[in-house]
């Protein structure tokens, strides 16, 4: 693994991607608007970079862009991997090395979830102050390297609370709606039952998706602090439960990245 980390970091520092201080994986809801924000140096398809998945998801570009916000240096992943896409864990999560060996300091990431807390509505957006992970796998299974992290990398705090600090601030300073709550991970792809729905509210969860817990779980292994909003784009209420349209899910993510791009544009201005 540290052979190909390393020669795929040398190829994008060889592209121009030279000191990057913030990482941003733009999952369902964080793409354009947020890319239009950026002084972009460097854009590069993720099948010419050595090592790196194919983005197989609607909605996910597969690009990376390396340029300048509010000064600082930012790697933009439009884009991310799925186990459900057939990718390892490890594939899955080699973004994340990668951006940490380029040398980004902390990470912000998005996604797309359903919402099972009935006190909330599809379109706001939820902070993740913690999560559940029911993924079948582990990124960190198998033999462990120490150059990358140990063994048994603590999760008591896996949302950095300096960030999501930082970033109740700005949500209350620019008056949008920020709801905090648990996410749990589920491989999918296909949606939950009903019975599933109340199960995963019942064990504490208030959203539901099919990424980001692995990202996290390898940021912490590599001691990046992170953070990560998710936008509630359908209600998973069981007892009035509704077909879900993806062409729906994908619009109502697109309109609510209007304050998804101002929470993170900001927080990256303050760090």
């Amino acid at each position: 693994m540290i052979e190909q980390l390393q020669e795929t970091t040398d190829y994008l520092i060889k592209r121009g991607v030279k000191d990057p201080q913030i990482g941003v994986i733009l999952g369902t809801g964080l793409g354009s608007q947020f890319i239009e924000k950026m002084e972009v140096l460097v854009t590069v398809d993720y099948e010419d970079i050595p090592h790196f998945p194919e983005a197989t998801v609607l909605s996910h570009e597969g690009k990376l862009f390396y340029g300048v916000i509010n000064g600082k240096k930012v790697v933009a992943l439009s884009g991310r991997f799925h186990f459900y896409e057939g990718y390892s864990m490890q594939q899955i999560t080699m973004p994340v090395r990668v951006l940490k060996l380029l040398g980004i300091k902390q990470l912000l990431l998005s996604n797309a979830a359903g919402n099972m807390n009935l006190n909330w509505k599809k379109g706001e957006l939820m902070l993740i102050d913690d999560h559940i992970n029911l993924q079948p796998d582990n990124p960190l299974r198998g033999p462990n390297d120490e150059k990358l992290g140990s063994r048994f990398p603590d999760m008591s705090a896996p949302y950095d609370l300096k960030l999501n600090d930082k970033l109740k601030a700005i949500a209350k300073d620019r008056k949008i709606a920020l709801r905090e709550g648990v996410y749990v991970a589920v491989m999918g792809p296909n949606l939950e039952t009903r019975a599933e729905y109340r199960f995963l509210k019942n064990i504490g969860a208030d959203v539901v998706g099919m990424s980001t817990v692995p990202e996290v779980i390898v940021a912490n292994h590599m001691e990046l602090p992170c953070c990560a909003i998710s936008i509630l784009t359908d209600d998973c209420d069981p007892d009035n439960l509704k077909p879900v349209n993806i062409a729906e899910i994908i619009e109502i993510a697109g309109k609510a990245e209007v304050d998804l791009t101002e929470l993170y544009i900001d927080l990256i201005h303050k760090l």
